[in-house]
């Protein structure tokens, strides 16, 4: 029952609007089956499966809401949800940002769904794990990973005649390689929406060369070098700068987009001319639910989530050849401003080139390749800087070779600076729910060493 049909699923939402009273009503019904497997030392540590329907029901009376969630699905149980999110409503205090429910809305059919990847069953998963366990137990490595596919659905709809639904497909893979005296480490982390797109001996074959590769790394002094970064190096910094380009925090004071003074940077050119990040839930390799709510990740796949009022989603451009062109609007911020409400980026595109990493590689006459940033966190909001490590092989570059590992380094760096400082981008790949290129950037900041692998 978990997965309902699209029928299925506004036969229910229409029954609970059958049985409401309050002003205006919506119901969020939303169902998810997931299957994961751990492994660490080479063997199996944990494998499951679980179920979940889920039905929300909000009630409004003038700017008063309450919500109420159920998971049974009986006559005399939604009925009863729907009384008890008005009882909650009545008592709730006035939202002064409260904004009237949507209409009728036309969405775009996205393909986020793949019947190969909601085929998986225990022995695909059991398969998978050995495929990655395998050639690391004949090279005397040791291998961690963790393997999570979701199948689900999400399904919205309102008294005012709004109704969407949305049927999706995510696999989640992850593997980290060391070498026996655990001085050689190596990662690497794909997702997808069909599973048939992923190789997990392949996968692990990269990590395990970056393992092998780590070993005996040397001590560089910290400071300003060229680093090629790849996907999974520089996507949580991509992130942590999209999610904070947000209309009312800008308009606030409180955001990197603000001007000293007020006013907002919108339509300045604030990064190297060849940066362009978009949203396009019909991109093939990066679809996305057609209405607003849930996040990166599976959540910009599969829609609903908290927060979700129905606004479509649609293709946006955030930056363009370097100028900020959009920036997420709520809509009641959206009302108050007089433009147009634009929805949370779920999933966005980084547009690249057409070079391979090794292509970037060949090109660099010194510098560090990294492969993987972690425990990033932020120094300065206000300029997005953050601090982190490296992590899981890192290697200097030396006339288009890579000559040897280097230790860990501690950074301190900005994604404005950072897309400020490009030198080339490579081919966009699927990284943490995004397609990100690899990136070639000048005086990146190290500013001390880590005895971490």
């Amino acid at each position: 029952m978990p997965i309902l049909s699209k029928d299925e699923a506004k036969q229910i939402i229409d029954k609970v609007l059958s049985y409401a009273k309050a002003d205006e009503t919506s119901a969020n019904l939303s169902g998810s089956r997931r299957g994961n497997i751990r492994y660490a030392r080479n063997a199996v540590s944990t494998s499951g499966e679980s179920d979940n329907l889920s039905l929300s029901v909000t009630a409004v009376f003038g700017k008063k809401a309450g919500t109420a969630t159920i998971n049974e699905f009986d006559d005399a149980s939604l009925e009863k949800t729907v009384r008890r999110a008005e009882e909650i409503a009545r008592l709730a205090p006035e939202n002064p940002e409260y904004m009237p429910m949507l209409g009728q809305q036309s969405y775009l059919d996205t393909k986020t769904f793949a019947d190969s990847t909601a085929k998986i069953d225990p022995e695909f998963r059991a398969q998978a794990t050995f495929d990655s366990i395998d050639p690391c137990r004949k090279k005397n490595l040791t291998a961690a990973g963790y393997m999570e596919d979701t199948t689900g659905f999400s399904s919205i709809g309102n008294s005012k005649g709004l109704f969407g639904y949305n049927k999706a497909t995510n696999v989640n893979f992850s593997v980290t390689v060391r070498t026996a005296d655990g001085t050689g480490s190596g990662y690497a982390s794909p997702d997808f929406t069909d599973v048939s797109k992923l190789n997990t001996r392949s996968t692990t074959e990269i990590a395990m060369q970056k393992a092998l590769a780590s070993v005996n790394a040397r001590a560089l002094e910290p400071g300003k070098y060229t680093v090629i970064l790849e996907p999974t190096a520089s996507v949580e910094l991509l992130q942590n700068m999209v999610r904070s380009m947000d209309a009312r925090s800008t308009d606030e004071g409180r955001s990197f987009l603000s001007k000293k003074g007020g006013g907002s940077r919108l339509g300045e050119k604030l990064f190297d001319e060849r940066v362009t990040i978009y949203t396009d839930p019909l991109n093939a390799d990066l679809p996305l639910s057609p209405f607003g709510g849930g996040g990166g990740g599976g959540g910009g796949r599969f829609g609903g989530g908290g927060g979700n009022d129905g606004v479509p989603q649609e293709k946006v451009t955030w930056i363009e050849n370097g100028v900020v062109k959009n920036v997420p609007a709520s809509r009641y911020w959206a009302d108050k401003k007089g433009i147009k409400p634009i929805p949370n980026p779920a999933g966005f595109i980084v547009q690249g080139g057409t070079q391979s990493l090794l292509d970037m590689i060949k090109g660099t006459e010194k510098g560090i390749l990294v492969t993987r940033l972690w425990y990033i966190r932020a120094v300065d909001p206000q300029t997005l800087l953050y601090t982190g490590l490296t992590r899981d092989g890192t290697f200097y570059i030396e006339n288009g070779q890579i000559k040897f590992p280097v230790k860990n380094f501690r950074f301190n760096e900005s994604p404005v600076i950072m897309l400020n400082n490009l030198e080339a981008l490579g081919k966009p790949v699927r990284a943490g729910g995004n397609l990100i290129p690899p990136m070639k950037i000048r005086d990146f900041t190290f500013t001390s060493l880590s005895d971490a692998v």
